[in-house]
């Protein structure tokens, strides 16, 4: 692998191919090297004049746009920072037919610097934030919230248009306006639904990205078959860590009398109501069943001191609070499911959900277990599963892969079901950061993929030889921009 690197990193990629595998440990996939300062073989022809001259001002130039609106500038050291809107259609195979604002934010640093495209899933950050890639390439980054998330949301809400093809029509549409502008290459990227998003914006405009940068990428290809899950359950961490949270989740069912009084009062408190899920009871087991998913999700293996030792032995109070710190109480409680309707929507129709069994607890104490996305999306939203729509994603990657990152987390239970590459991908790896959780990133991989991966995004991004072969980040660590930390996301969502 050192010998492997050595070799691409001399040549700077400008000939010859590299073949490696991808695994937990070391690099995957057949991979070509691409002419470093140009797009992707077959990707779009620099932009034509515009006519604008260099020397206007970069938010002139956005607002020039058509469609393009100005909610807010807001001030960060060294960068221009917009909040946008942007109209796009409702439906673009009908784009007579509708439009609505979908919200987007750029942060400009300089139009002769690389891009990287960056979506959660969810809703966008109006906080000025820099990605890893955008670090790693001292680039500009747009930002784009995505469609149906509050207030990107058309009014009324046709639901049969939020599904992968269109959300990614609105990326294709936000690219080429913006490609006019910012010519150099760019990278798309995201973490988890994000992540998942970038894969499916390179399926359908595969000539758009110079390079994707996908982290802990959730890929479920058969909705009904999730044994992967079980089997990662059955050997994370340490026995002593997994016992100790078996031990509580069975706890918090077998006290489930007492503790969904606690339940009741909390949520007259709060004002909480249960009738998309169908009462408090499915909420409380929905909340206790995802206590142990949701400490690997978002825990490290030295958090599991947190977790009461002795389960049968804590009060009532502490496993109300173990629980209710790793999971949310309020989690499903209609208040806390409806912004995440659209997600939800997405599972059920497209996206898949994990089913899991749990063999630490007796059969009596379980009601419900893993319910299914339908429970916590209005009835008044129709949805009916498309088993075909993963299954293509899935097979595109495996033999059109181009310029792909996958990075995992090694404890990280989305990761069980995982993108991987066939003999079709080119320039592709898959990547597992040892004891990370959904976090994992390119700066927790082991030395030799770390270097890799930062010689590669760098090679996409189309930066000079010199600093692909240096393969770090050509932007310093800004505390106060780069996010590093794992974005918590209360209950069973990637």
């Amino acid at each position: 692998m050192r010998k492997a690197l050595r070799w691409l990193l001399a040549l700077t990629v400008l000939m010859g191919t590299l073949s490696t595998t991808a695994t937990a440990a070391t690099a995957g996939a057949a991979t070509a090297s691409p002419t470093l300062g140009s797009a992707r073989a077959g990707g779009p022809p620099p932009p034509e004049a515009t006519g604008t001259t260099a020397a206007t001002d970069i938010k002139d130039r956005l607002l020039a746009i058509p469609g393009m609106s100005l909610i807010q500038e807001k001030p960060y050291p060294g960068y221009r920072y917009f909040v946008l809107n942007y109209t796009q259609p409702v439906d673009h195979r009908h784009p007579s037919k509708g439009t609505f604002q979908q919200r987007i934010t750029v942060l400009h640093k300089d139009v002769g610097r690389p891009t990287v495209f960056y979506t959660g899933g969810y809703n966008v950050s109006t906080t000025p934030g820099r990605r890893e890639p955008t670090q790693i390439v001292d680039g500009n980054q747009v930002s784009m919230e995505y469609r149906f998330f509050t207030p990107s949301r058309p009014d009324p809400a046709d639901w049969s248009k939020l599904d992968i093809w269109q959300a990614a029509s609105d990326q294709h549409r936000v690219f080429k306006a913006l490609k006019k502008i910012y010519s150099k290459n760019w990278i798309s990227t995201g973490g988890s639904k994000g992540g998942m998003t970038a894969t499916y914006y390179e399926r359908f405009y595969p000539k758009d990205m110079d390079g994707v940068v996908a982290y802990v990428a959730p890929n479920d290809v058969v909705n009904d078959e999730d044994s992967a899950y079980d089997r990662f359950f059955a050997g994370v961490g340490t026995k002593e860590c997994r016992d100790r949270l078996n031990a509580v989740q069975r706890e918090a069912l077998v006290r489930r009398e007492p503790l969904e009084k606690k339940y009741e009062a909390y949520a007259a408190e709060n004002g909480y109501t249960f009738t998309t899920i169908g009462g408090l009871d499915r909420a409380y087991e929905a909340v206790v069943l995802d206590y142990v998913w949701g400490f690997w999700q978002y825990s490290l293996l030295s958090d599991c001191d947190t977790v009461p030792a002795n389960a049968a032995a804590a009060t009532d109070d502490e496993i109300w609070t173990s629980v209710d710190t790793i999971s949310g109480f309020s989690a499903y409680a209609d208040q806390g499911l409806e912004t995440y309707t659209p997600y939800y929507y997405q599972a059920g129709t497209q996206l898949g959900a994990p089913t899991i069994h749990f063999p630490s607890i007796e059969k009596q104490y379980i009601r419900y277990g893993y319910q299914p996305p339908r429970n916590f999306v209005p009835r008044s939203i129709p949805m009916r599963f498309q088993p075909w729509a993963m299954r293509d994603v899935d097979t595109w990657v495996k033999h059109n892969a181009h310029h792909m990152l996958f990075v995992y987390g090694q404890n990280d239970p989305w990761g069980a079901e995982r993108f991987r590459l066939g003999a079709g991908a080119r320039d592709s790896y898959v990547f597992t950061a040892p004891g990370l959780n959904h976090g994992a990133n390119v700066a927790g991989l082991v030395a030799d993929q770390k270097t890799l991966a930062t010689a590669r995004i760098l090679a996409w991004a189309g930066v000079s030889p010199s600093a692909v072969a240096q393969a770090k980040p050509l932007a310093k660590f800004d505390a106060g921009l780069d996010v590093r930390d794992v974005e918590r996301e209360p209950a069973l969502r990637p």
